[in-house]
C-alpha cells in the first residue's frame, strides 16, 4: 500500500466569488452613501473592476466586497488589489483573483515542511500543487497544522487525504 499523502492547493471557487461580486453590486446601487457616485464592481475578463468618482468612494466599494467574501467563506489572500488609479472622471482598482501556488511560494512551503515538519515527510512540486507523503497520518496532520499555523501570502486548501 503507498504511503499516506494529500495535496496542498489553492483555488477559489469562482461562483461564490460570483455571488459575493453580485450581492456588493447590490448593495452598492441601494445604500444611500453610495447613491450619485457612480459607484460599480464588476467582472472585466479575469478580474474585478471596482470604480467610483472619487477615490475614498471606490476604497469604500471595494471593503464592502470583501465584507461579501467573507461572509462567503472566501479568503482576503485570495484578492490581490491594485491601487486606485484615475481613468477620466472615475476612479478604479482592479482586483485579480489569485489561483493556484506560485512556483517561488511552492518552493517555500517545500522548504518549510521539509525543515520545520515532522522526519520522514516528503513535499513534492506538481504543477500548482504540492504532494506531502509520510508513513504515518498522524505526520500528515501535523504538517497541515503547522501551514494552518504559518501566516503564508496565499490561501491554502488541503485535499486528496488519503
Amino acid at each position: 500500500m503507498a504511503n499516506p499523502s494529500f495535496d496542498i492547493v489553492s483555488e477559489v471557487d469562482r461562483q461564490e466569488v460570483d455571488n459575493a461580486l453580485n450581492q456588493a453590486s447590490k448593495e452598492l446601487a441601494q445604500r444611500f452613501d453610495f447613491r450619485g457616485t457612480g459607484a460599480e464592481i464588476s467582472w472585466s475578463g479575469e478580474a474585478i473592476v471596482v470604480q467610483a468618482e472619487t477615490e475614498d468612494r471606490v476604497r469604500a466599494a471595494l471593503e464592502v466586497f470583501k465584507e461579501k467574501l467573507v461572509r462567503r467563506k472566501i479568503s482576503l489572500k485570495a484578492l490581490d488589489p491594485s491601487e486606485p488609479k484615475q481613468s477620466g472622471k472615475a476612479h478604479r482598482i482592479e482586483c485579480k483573483v489569485v489561483q493556484g501556488i506560485a512556483s517561488d511560494k511552492a518552493k517555500a512551503i517545500t522548504k518549510r515542511v521539509r525543515d520545520e515538519g515532522p522526519k520522514g515527510v516528503q513535499a513534492q512540486i506538481q504543477g500548482e500543487q504540492i504532494r506531502v507523503s509520510a508513513k504515518k497520518k498522524d505526520d500528515l496532520q501535523a504538517v497541515i497544522a503547522m501551514l494552518k499555523a504559518a501566516d503564508l501570502d496565499i490561501p491554502l486548501q488541503f485535499t486528496n487525504y488519503r
